[in-house]
């Protein structure tokens, strides 16, 4: 079987060593590169699968390479590492055509567990793919906030996933070692009660919702019961 090709763009040579290492060992072919130009020369000769780029790069920043990027390949998955926390820099990144955005220091498992959610996606657009509205319950993946009955709530990486997997099969059981394969990128028991606990604050964040709810469905998973 062919292995998925990542473009790390990161100019942190140790960090770009860990990661490249990292990545490596879950199967990835990666290619490095330290600075926005040198990155978006080796986009244009590999074309590979996955884009992981630094934001704060010398001689061209991650939003520019990004940006240049898009213009010739609108489909490929983006991932930005960044140090910057404000949310202009998130909605600037987005904007420029990330998928998704972590913020550094981060565990390698959670890159790991964003890269292959965005091969499972396919490469779509984040804001094709990102927002999903169902009863009075809208989900917005990209800024991982959730919106019941108009009311905003911040959610988790963990959270978000989780929250976007039942949204797109309402009505449908979910398999809880479905929802820790998306989560954790296996489906180790010892996870189980971590996702009973993130189920457990969802509901909460539901309570408020007159037509979304999560039913346990016992020894299987977890339904996202819609109210007509």
């Amino acid at each position: 079987m062919n292995k998925y090709r990542i473009l790390l763009v990161e100019d942190d040579a140790t960090l770009s060593f860990i990661l490249q290492d990292a990545l490596e060992r879950e199967g990835f072919e990666v290619e490095c590169a330290a600075d926005g130009e040198k990155g978006l020369r080796l986009f244009e000769q590999g074309r590979p699968e996955v884009v992981v780029a630094d934001v704060m790069m010398p001689r061209m920043d991650g939003f520019e390479m990004v940006r240049l990027i898009r213009a010739v390949s609108p489909d490929v998955p983006v991932l930005f590492l960044t140090a910057r926390t404000s949310l202009d820099d998130v909605v600037k990144g987005f904007e420029r055509g990330a998928n998704d955005y972590i913020r550094k220091p981060f565990q390698i498992v959670e890159l790991v567990v964003r890269i292959k959610a965005l091969l499972r996606r396919g490469g779509l657009g984040a804001a094709e793919e990102s927002q999903l509205q169902v009863g009075d319950c809208r989900l917005d993946f990209s800024s991982q906030s959730l919106r019941v009955k108009g009311v905003k709530v911040e959610l988790s990486h963990m959270e978000a996933v989780i929250i976007d997997e039942l949204l797109r099969h309402p009505n449908e059981v979910v398999e809880a070692r479905r929802l820790m394969l998306r989560v954790w990128g296996n489906d180790d028991y010892n996870n189980l009660n971590r996702l009973h606990g993130f189920i457990y604050k969802l509901r909460r964040y539901l309570s408020a919702s007159d037509s979304v709810d999560i039913l346990n469905v016992r020894g299987v998973g977890y339904k996202l019961s819609i109210q007509r």
